[in-house]
């Protein structure tokens, strides 16, 4: 069975959890660094981007965050967690992990009472896929092996990388677990590659 691991440094991380288990996946709260060996992907969740490098910092997980995108294993970015994967942030200096070849600006749809849902159409989904907004971020610049996913209002919302996946809406705040199951599929297909 799959193993999808959340960064359980702050977060909707049992949201996240609810719905890998809804695709038939076993979710896994990661709080150490030494847990990443334990899983076969990993989602970064929404939350608030400055926190998390913080936290991120006092636990020590950055270089090994790097290095288990630097294997090519999934990682999965939503709304903060995008912002985390990001190589370029607009207006800082400084990125976090800086492994998804994106520029993102922060808060890009406004503040928490301009929250809102719309519908996306997102590439390998059939039918729309409801975005939840919350303070979000969206990718202003996408490099060369960026496939644009997703857009709304002409922004891009979402998009791929090799195994890196990020959006910038809350999929796991939905009954619709698609969005999940689509980074699952990466990280099966990894995972079987792997093996060979």
């Amino acid at each position: 069975m799959l193993t999808i691991g959340v960064l359980g440094l702050q977060g909707a991380v049992r949201e996240h959890i609810r719905s890998i288990e809804a695709c038939g996946a076993a979710g896994k709260v990661i709080k150490w660094p030494e847990e990443l060996k334990e899983i076969d992907g990993l989602i970064l969740p929404g939350g608030e981007s400055t926190t998390m490098r913080r936290l991120i910092d006092t636990y020590q997980f950055m270089k090994p965050l790097q290095e288990f995108a630097a294997s090519g294993k999934p990682m999965f970015g939503t709304c903060a967690g995008l912002i985390i994967l990001a190589k370029k942030i607009a207006g800082s200096d400084d990125a976090h992990l800086g492994v998804l070849d994106v520029t993102v600006e922060r808060n890009s749809f406004g503040r928490q009472r301009d929250s809102f849902e719309a519908d996306l159409t997102v590439k390998g989904l059939e039918e729309p896929f409801t975005g939840v907004f919350i303070r979000a971020p969206h990718i202003l610049e996408a490099g060369a092996g960026v496939e644009v996913l997703s857009e709304h209002d002409g922004r891009i919302v979402a998009a791929k990388q090799g195994n890196l996946l990020g959006c910038s809406f809350h999929p796991e705040l939905t009954d619709d677990h698609r969005m999940t199951k689509l980074f699952i599929e990466i990280a099966e297909k990894h995972k079987q590659e792997a093996v060979v």
